[in-house]
């Protein structure tokens, strides 16, 4: 078994003793001190400083909210389950009569495991390997929250985009207001360059300048939209020939 979670999790132990350690659940175990719940501990530790770390290093054009949000998402019981679950890690568990008669396992068992073996590798070989095997299972992860998080705020994917891509910064301008003082309704549009974009109408400035982000980037072709009108990012590696396109 344990050359067989060798194969599965991509690394040789040079204590094949510790990979059995994660792989030992509270309910084979002697003791608890036995099982692998103080390796979950330590596991959970290091799974956020790696990727609290890559994610700081990767996206320096960030605000501490949106890492934060694209971290919790990450760093998820459920993603680690789902993550153990893709790898069968837990069909790997040493487990007691109890927990090894029942058909499904709960989530948080296969979330333990996932991070346990990140111990088990940290504790043999260090950051290095360790960091190697998070940031190979959690890259899709890490992905679709990146792009879930931009595209509640469209704002910061335009900034992003015109920093990285373009010589100057999107402006919004107010083009007109309606309503009295207490509820009033503000029409916004991006301007960039000399091209001002399509404008929005919102119950705030805020607001309107979401929306009127969101129509310049998918007059751009940033954005696209599904049979349901919802609006999706294209990958980031597409954004330098869009921007090549906006500059000719």
């Amino acid at each position: 078994m344990i050359e067989q979670a060798q194969d599965v999790i991509g690394y040789r132990f040079n204590q094949p003793d510790l990979l059995a350690e994660a792989l030992t659940h509270a309910s084979s175990a002697e003791g608890r001190l036995n099982s692998n719940e103080r390796l979950e501990f330590l596991g959970d530790a290091i799974l956020g400083y790696v990727i609290c770390e890559h994610l700081y290093h990767t996206y320096p054009e960030l605000l501490e909210g949106e890492l934060t949000k694209i971290k919790s998402a990450v760093v998820s019981r459920k993603t680690c389950a789902k993550l153990s679950k893709a790898m069968k890690l837990q069909d790997m568990l040493s487990l007691g009569k109890g927990m090894a008669g029942r058909q499904a396992l709960p989530s948080s068992v296969a979330a333990d495991v996932f991070e346990s073996v990140i111990a088990a590798i940290y504790l043999d070989g260090g950051i290095e390997p360790t960091r190697q095997f998070i940031l190979y299972h959690m890259g899709p992860a890490i992905e679709e929250a990146r792009v879930s998080s931009h595209q509640q705020n469209f704002k910061s994917v335009l900034q992003q985009f015109a920093q990285k891509h373009l010589p100057k910064h999107p402006e919004y301008a107010v083009l007109d207001e309606k309503g009295p003082d207490h509820s009033k309704s503000f029409q916004v549009a991006v301007q960039l360059e000399e091209h001002t974009f399509p404008p929005a109408w919102a119950a705030s400035k805020k607001q309107a300048e979401q929306q009127a982000a969101l129509l310049a980037l998918t007059e751009m072709g940033l954005v696209t939209h599904d049979d349901a009108d919802q609006p999706h990012l294209i990958p980031e590696e597409q954004h330098a020939a869009v921007a090549d396109q906006l500059l000719t």
